[in-house]
């Protein structure tokens, strides 16, 4: 029963997100309920495999949602981020010439600025965005009558549940976990990697090993995008053409 109530909190708190959004509501009462009082979550472990990865991305791109949240979904694929950071996006974080996109510490979870390095990819679908997007400010903003704000929280999970797809267990944050274990399993650094998802390195060696790893982690988010990418295109019988460009 504690773990029901949970999942009923987290489906009113995600309603009136939307209802807030919409300003149709003011506030959400379900704010007040904190979960960690109500039950503890199970630890998740869902790792997408690759032709889980390649079969999900394909119906994204074939669906008849709009192409900026196609272009959403397969950034918070290949950038290994946040689902919040990547739909609070500005304009001004970006510096597609050099590859890199800075978020700022207010908006990371450790309150620390992280950059991420932009595959060539990425920086494709960024400049495809560029032309869609109406807003100055916003990379994936509301509509033009909601003002100059980014799309709700629960916009792209709706867009996904929307496909009814047949992958079960999944929610967007394990794009993270997919990307990390595949990583690993391509011998990555593990170092490079945890830099890479903006994670703390546990224990003495993170108190002493201040390092980046810049040119470890753009190697790895090239390589990842690139072995998206393949998954994508191993099945001949769906024709997407290069993601990177518009349907």
């Amino acid at each position: 029963m504690p773990k029901a109530a949970l999942v009923t909190r987290n489906i009113v708190k995600r309603m009136y997100e939307f209802a807030i959004s919409r300003q149709v509501a003011n506030h959400n009462p379900a704010q007040q309920l904190v979960a960690r009082f109500i039950a503890t979550q199970e630890s998740r472990t869902r790792v997408l495999t690759p032709d889980e990865t390649g079969s999900m991305l394909r119906s994204i791109c074939a669906s008849d949602m709009g192409r900026p949240y196609k272009l959403a979904l397969h950034l918070l694929v290949i950038t290994m981020v946040r689902k919040s950071e990547l739909i609070e996006c500005e304009w001004s974080e970006l510096d597609l010439d050099k590859c890199i996109w800075r978020i700022p510490a207010e908006r990371m979870k450790k309150d620390r600025e992280h950059w991420v390095h932009l595959s060539g990819q990425a920086v494709a679908m960024f400049k495809e965005l560029r032309t869609l997007s109406h807003s100055e400010r916003y990379v994936f903003p509301m509509g033009r009558s909601y003002g100059d704000k980014p799309i709700a929280k629960s916009t792209l999970n709706q867009a996904m549940r929307a496909m009814n797809l047949d992958i079960q267990h999944f929610v967007l944050h394990d794009f993270r976990r997919t990307a990390s274990t595949h990583l690993h399993e391509m011998g990555q650094s593990s170092d490079a990697i945890e830099k890479a998802l903006a994670h703390s390195i546990k224990g003495i060696k993170g108190v002493y090993n201040r390092a980046e790893y810049a040119d470890e982690r753009r190697k790895i988010l090239q390589l990842w995008a690139e072995f998206v990418d393949a998954q994508i295109n191993e099945d001949r019988k769906v024709v997407i053409g290069n993601f990177s460009q518009a349907a």
